[in-house]
């Protein structure tokens, strides 16, 4: 009998199709029985570098219904797993399109990033604390709410940051006294990193049955990954970065990104096809791994969803780059293109809510925000070659490559969101969701001086960031993050800017909420043209009948963006 080795997880769902991704230990083929339905789907595995996967498509479900499923391989069941604890995993479709918001129900979209499996070697962090993840399937598990997708922003696995086990296997077939050290080498390595992730019982279980989006962020591939031209002709220098970048982006794309693509968007993907047509696809694999990271504009790993009247618009900020300091922007021009076509397809009036989705914030805390535009001035040679050179290694060390430090494309992000805000029929909310900084906070900009289009109301506009859901920072970090926030942070990112004459910012805004620390998930609840959000923080909670700990979300913040209750007034600590 064929054994599943990773998943059910449940990734594209809309109104009456879905995909569900699984690995198995051989080929086989792989299918999705629904119960009590006609629905399902079968699939042939394929195969990459010896690791066999299939990503079945089932098709024929009841827009807004919740379907039990099981898994079997080669006609024997796999999931649910003999003896399982947990409850059925379920595929809960969306609501007819045409559906009134009052016989439909909330569409909850939970978020976050950074989650450490297992603590890494080594680490001098505090306790890490309770794993959000683990929380929301506690929780989930026993009856209360749970989203209906989940949006993971980053840093899924910690390619640079190994915990020990990790370390054990690796150590079995190479020495680790030589580069890359304790980090993982190469496709084969990054799949230990998948399994010690996404194995633990209660992860496992969540993911098979709510859908999920997800993105990469540095630490899927190593820490400050493209952050500078610099940066990147260094590493490329090295011996060991080729299999690394190409065991990355290779292992992302079968556990991550295919996922995110809808069962047209997969039809007509020429990779998935070369892939599943070869003996192995790891050649095919890797030859487009090649190409995406040798230029940006050969792969689009952003991508757009949309649930009923939402749209998501999730946003490559790390392999899109243009990193040459006289041309750099966070995205290329054929991907802000395309950025730009997804946000305003359909025109004026075509979603109720927009949701950017970004792993790094488009506004940060405002000295943060001043010391990465004053670093990227002076890395151009705003202030000649001495601060040029000192700047580029601050820039390194201290992780200073956010859309702030990418102005070109902070002011082009600025000015699309102005745009659609302001524009007639605009949405309701235009939330900006962002990870990576490893706290949480709520932050608006200050919009008041433009016009609506035909005299409408504008769009609330925020930026919602939520960060770690299983991690830690030190102590000292936690204050410069309180820092960054203070008014004295305010001056001095004022003055940096100034040093380094990059003139007025391109936009002013409001913290209206945080800064928080802890693990944690935000959820967005929208309804119709109703918008709310909430911060939970991980909390150790009683135990399991069995005296296993379990972990519990407690609510930390929660505010309106729209509706028709009145908003929140917005803070009077401004950037």
């Amino acid at each position: 009998m064929t054994g599943l080795r990773l998943g059910p997880l449940l990734r594209y769902v809309d109104q009456d199709t879905a995909t569900v991704w699984v690995e198995t230990e051989a080929p086989c083929q792989a299918e999705v029985h629904c119960e009590g339905s006609t629905a399902g789907g079968t699939a042939r595995t394929w195969q990459v570098a010896g690791h066999h996967y299939a990503l079945i498509t089932v098709v024929g479900l009841e827009p807004g219904t919740e379907t039990p499923y099981r898994v079997t391989l080669d006609g024997e069941q796999v999931w649910p797993l003999a003896g399982s604890p947990f409850p059925t995993s379920t595929i809960r479709t969306l609501p007819p399109p045409d559906a009134p918001p009052a016989r439909t129900p909330p569409l909850r979209i939970a978020f976050g990033s950074c989650r450490w499996a297992a603590r890494p070697a080594g680490a001098r962090h505090d306790p890490m604390g309770p794993d959000a993840l683990d929380a929301l399937a506690h929780r989930a598990m026993n009856g209360g709410p749970r989203p209906d997708v989940l949006l993971l922003l980053g840093d899924q696995v910690y390619a640079d940051e190994t915990s020990e086990p990790v370390r054990a296997r690796l150590a079995r077939h190479r020495d680790l006294s030589r580069p890359p050290w304790d980090q993982v080498a190469d496709y084969e390595e990054y799949t230990e990193l998948y399994y010690e992730s996404w194995l633990d019982p209660e992860v496992r279980w969540l993911m098979s049955t709510v859908p999920s989006c997800m993105i990469f962020d540095d630490h899927d591939v190593i820490d400050d990954w493209n952050t500078s031209e610099a940066w990147q002709r260094g590493i490329r220098a090295t011996d060991w970065w080729r299999e690394r970048i190409l065991g990355g982006l290779s292992s992302y794309w079968v556990y991550q990104h295919l996922g995110n693509l809808s069962p047209a968007e997969l039809a007509e993907d020429p990779v998935f096809a070369a892939v599943r047509a070869a003996d192995d696809g790891a050649p095919p694999l890797r030859a487009f791994a090649e190409r995406a990271d040798q230029d940006p504009a050969a792969a689009r790993w952003s991508y757009r969803r949309d649930f009923g009247r939402t749209r998501l618009v999730m946003i490559d900020t790390r392999a899109a780059r243009v990193l040459p300091e006289s041309e750099r922007r966070m995205v290329d021009d054929e991907e802000f293109d395309w950025l730009h076509a997804q946000v305003l397809d359909g025109g004026p009036g075509a979603v109720d809510h927009l949701v950017l989705g970004t792993s790094l914030p488009w506004l940060l805390p405002p000295a943060v925000h001043g010391l990465e535009t004053w670093n990227t001035a002076l890395c151009s040679g705003a202030r000649g070659t001495r601060w040029s050179s000192f700047s580029e290694k601050l820039r390194q060390r201290a992780d200073l490559e956010h859309w702030s430090a990418f102005p070109r494309s902070f002011r082009a992000l600025t000015e699309l969101i102005q745009r659609v805000a302001t524009d007639q029929d605009a949405p309701a909310s235009v939330n900006v969701i962002s990870g990576d900084v490893h706290h949480a906070y709520v932050a608006e900009p200050e919009f008041d001086d433009l016009k609506v289009a035909g005299g409408g109301q504008r769009s609330r506009v925020v930026q919602l960031t939520c960060s770690p859901i299983h991690n830690n920072i030190p102590a000292v970090m936690r204050s410069g993050f309180r820092f960054g926030w203070s008014r004295a942070g305010r001056r001095l990112g004022r003055l940096l800017e100034r040093h380094a004459r990059t003139g007025e910012p391109a936009l002013r805004w409001n913290r209206t909420g945080g800064p928080w620390f802890g693990n944690m998930l935000m959820t967005l609840t929208l309804h119709g043209r109703d918008a709310t959000y909430q911060l939970e923080q991980a909390r150790p909670a009683t135990s399991a009948p069995d005296g296993t700990p379990r972990s519990g979300l407690e609510p930390v913040f929660s505010g309106r963006l729209s509706g028709t209750e009145p908003a929140a007034p917005p803070s009077r600590d401004k950037s």
